[in-house]
């Protein structure tokens, strides 16, 4: 082997072995510089190679470019070790851990009230209702006279109604809106509709009365509507929100706008009718629910009076019809076993809470 042959080879050692010793990418690129860069060792063998005697240029000229490629490739290898390396490296450092513990951000949910309001109207709307809306401010003649309820009748006293000026209020039932309804020229019978809203009466708040509670008020009007109708509907509702076990009960009563009125009672789904709760646990057997009767109030109804048709353009002698009116308020505390109104308009979160996700009450 030539003198120049072993300069060559051991150049070519001397810069592979810079090339493994090189820590990391920084270095790497300084030894690049340094052996091929324009001032670099390796250049300088390159621009060496016109003072070569011409019989051996070519044998020299191929030494020195196979030397050139191993050195590319032995830094090109480097390289992306290196690379690897730094990327393994921002993957452990960057990686999310979806696994820890993180605080968690407090999702919304349907107040217990809407949650029952929206349960009653999918109830209606799949027997074929309507929903419909009325304003919560209102006159005297569709809160009032429309309903057959006398300039003389104590409802229309200062102490119950929340008048605002000159024969506007504040409704108290959502009935209103059933005549607004009615007389509508693009509303005939037969008519079939329930109103939900917020209502407003003079009451004073304690465990079971609010000055602002809400309403749910159904009316359907047709030809051959009787009280068996009105009972049929009431039975599937009651068995549909307390269990199919469920019985309801009429009792007379009365209410200016239907005739005749009852109220309309379900069998207690605590104790299932019997007036005793054996599943108390405070030594006493009556149920707290139903108060040992047996029976739970749950809403007003009757037929349409004659006068309330009347009043609507509406032929008594050939359409009848039946009125519903309940507490949403009411209905959700039978339901939830929630004994004081008022912690459902406290806005407690510890209460709001218990019913986040309860789609089926």
């Amino acid at each position: 082997m030539s003198t120049i042959d072993n300069q060559y080879k051991k150049t070519q050692n001397d810069i592979l072995a810079r090339v493994a010793k090189a820590e990391n990418l920084s270095e790497l690129n300084e030894l690049r510089i340094a052996v091929l860069g324009k001032n670099g060792e390796f250049t300088a063998i390159l621009k060496s190679l016109k003072d070569v005697p011409v019989e051996q240029k070519a044998a020299v000229g191929k030494q020195v470019n196979d030397i050139k490629v191993a050195i590319e490739e032995s830094l090109a290898i480097k390289q992306k070790a290196f690379e690897e390396i730094e990327l393994a490296k921002r993957l452990v450092e960057e990686k999310i851990d979806i696994s820890i513990d993180k605080p968690q951000i407090g999702l919304g949910a349907l107040h217990p009230i809407n949650q029952t309001k929206q349960r009653i109207s999918d109830f209606f709307i799949s027997m074929g209702f309507l929903v419909a809306d009325s304003p919560e401010i209102e006159t005297e003649y569709y809160n009032f006279e429309a309903l057959n309820t006398p300039s003389d009748h104590p409802a229309r006293d200062t102490q119950d109604t929340f008048f605002v000026g000159n024969g506007i209020l504040l409704r108290s039932q959502t009935s209103s809106g059933q005549i607004r309804l009615m007389q509508s020229p693009n509303i005939k019978p037969p008519i079939k509709l329930i109103c939900p809203g917020k209502v407003y009466r003079s009451d004073a708040v304690d465990a079971t009365h609010s000055p602002m509670f809400h309403q749910m008020e159904g009316l359907v009007v047709d030809k051959g509507i009787t009280l068996c109708d009105l009972k049929g509907m009431l039975d599937l509702f009651a068995k549909e929100f307390f269990g199919v076990n469920t019985k309801t009960r009429f009792r007379p009563s009365y209410f200016p706008f239907t005739e005749p009125s009852v109220e309309v009672d379900a069998s207690c789904f605590i104790c299932g009718g019997t007036g005793i709760d054996k599943n108390r646990g405070d030594g006493i057997d009556s149920c707290s629910v139903c108060k040992g009767t047996g029976w739970i109030e749950i809403l007003g109804a009757g037929m349409v009076n004659r006068k309330v048709l009347v009043n609507c353009g509406i032929d008594p002698d050939i359409y009848t019809g039946f009125a519903f009116g309940m507490g949403l308020d009411r209905i959700t505390n039978i339901l939830h076993a929630i004994k004081d109104l008022r912690v459902v308009f406290e806005n407690d979160i510890r209460f709001l809470n218990q019913f986040k996700g309860v789609n089926s009450i």
